[in-house]
């Protein structure tokens, strides 16, 4: 049985370039720049100075608000100053300078032989204070996620290993090198929420990732490989829950809503580190890749890393490239340069040239209404971008602009190249601004 959702696109998967690369360490950079804001939320709260000597695994940066999170030093090495630097995100937020010693000389938490004998309570402080966030890119603080309020239990846990971006293979080779750390973590996450079934969703096109994820999983109770259709995006929250449980998350509402808890597989195994060996989330799987990339890879990453040095770690590129995103091409972000560095959220780094970074030019739409059938949260996007054009925002958020996942869909399929996804977005921020100003 293969599970999917209603609606949904399929882009070229291109796949191709990377997927049979296994995973290798990155090289570590005689200087790392490690920004203090790699979650949702307040940014943490630096506990260093300049010229301070920390180890590897060493916390940096405290978590400032229920909704944070620790961060820890990627090396271990002198603190060279601490400045403000641009991040992904487009944000210029705090970064801790520290030159490398080269030693990696650590400083972990410690380590538990029998990760699975621990307390649910256990399992959530470890979470917090090795500073794991969500690493399929929301990076939303796991100790929080993992923390449902009393009254909205949760009783099925669903690993996120279907990748459905184009181009992203990180997820893939992580589950297909290292399947029962991931199966672990999963049961980890299981044991903390008190949760009573693990699904783990991987969709059709990594048939090999589903053969050792199934080579595993009978060693352990109440956990089920869920084959998905090949679509995107599958790997969406809310899409995942209505696929497998065959549950709707309400408008407006949280997987919580629904005794569903959706975590990433790469969380799951940066969780099984953090309980078995003690480690911070202090590194990543990263896949380089992209159609004029030398040799595209998939690697363990430290964060930290700017992307500079990640790409002379992938041979370079063919030719100039047009266009660098941080993520997959669908729900990824544009860069300026490459001088920003790879944090907990950074899944892949691709690179285009000029002619396919080109956006066709906008036309009038022609009410063909093909947004509208693949929309996998069955909004209208037109409405909601047209009305966001024109600043009726009250309009918009009648039309549930809020519900949008920014998956990017409408956009892909719209034959007149409308730039519906950048105008509800800008809608969805001007309501919440609206909203906080109210609250204030």
């Amino acid at each position: 049985m293969a599970f999917t959702f209603r609606g949904g696109i399929h882009p070229p998967p291109m796949k191709e370039l990377s997927d049979k690369v296994a995973l290798r360490d990155a090289p570590v950079p005689e200087r790392v720049f490690i920004p203090l804001s790699q979650h949702i939320g307040a940014p943490a709260k630096v506990v260093v100075n300049k010229g301070d000597t920390v180890k590897m695994g060493q916390k940096i940066g405290e978590l400032s608000a229920f909704v944070s999170c620790n961060i820890h030093s990627s090396v271990s090495g002198q603190v060279f100053k601490i400045e403000k630097m641009l991040d992904a995100l487009g944000r210029y937020v705090d970064h801790v300078i520290i030159d490398n010693d080269g030693k990696d000389t650590k400083e972990y938490l410690p380590e538990h032989e029998n990760p699975l004998e621990l307390t649910a309570q256990e399992i959530k402080t470890i979470a917090g204070e090795a500073g794991l966030a969500g690493m399929g890119g929301a990076t939303f603080p796991t100790f929080v996620k993992i923390s449902p309020p009393d009254n909205k239990p949760v009783d099925t846990i669903i690993l996120n290993g279907a990748e459905c971006e184009p181009y992203l293979t990180s997820d893939h080779r992580l589950m297909l090198e290292m399947a029962e750390d991931v199966i672990i973590g999963g049961l980890l996450f299981m044991k903390a929420m008190n949760a009573s079934k693990l699904y783990i969703g991987i969709e059709k096109n990594k048939p090999d990732a589903i053969e050792m994820m199934k080579k595993f999983a009978p060693k352990y109770d109440n956990v089920e490989i869920a084959e998905l259709i090949t679509k995107y995006p599958q790997g969406a929250e809310k899409q995942l829950i209505d696929a497998v449980a065959k549950k709707e998350v309400p408008s407006g509402g949280l997987p919580f809503d629904t005794g569903c808890s959706v975590q990433n597989v790469g969380t799951a195994k940066a969780l099984y580190d953090a309980v078995r060996f003690g480690k911070p989330l202090i590194d990543r799987v990263v896949t380089i890749t992209g159609t004029i990339v030398t040799n595209p890879v998939n690697v363990i990453a430290r964060i930290g890393t700017p992307y500079s040095f990640l790409l002379d770690a992938a041979g370079g590129t063919k030719e100039e490239a047009g266009k660098v995103i941080s993520g997959g091409p669908m729900m990824g972000l544009a860069q300026k340069n490459l001088d920003v560095v790879v944090t907990k959220g950074t899944s892949g780094i691709l690179f285009f040239p000029r002619s396919q970074s080109l956006r066709r030019t906008e036309q009038p739409c022609i009410s063909c209404g093909k947004c509208v059938e693949i929309c996998p949260m069955r909004l209208m996007p037109t409405v909601i971008a047209q009305n966001s054009r024109l600043e009726r925002w009250d309009i918009a958020e009648k039309n549930n602009a809020l519900d949008c996942i920014e998956c990017g869909s409408c956009s892909w399929i719209c034959c007149a190249a409308q730039p519906l996804l950048d105008r509800i977005r800008r809608a969805k921020s001007e309501i919440q601004l609206i909203k906080r100003k109210g609250k204030k």
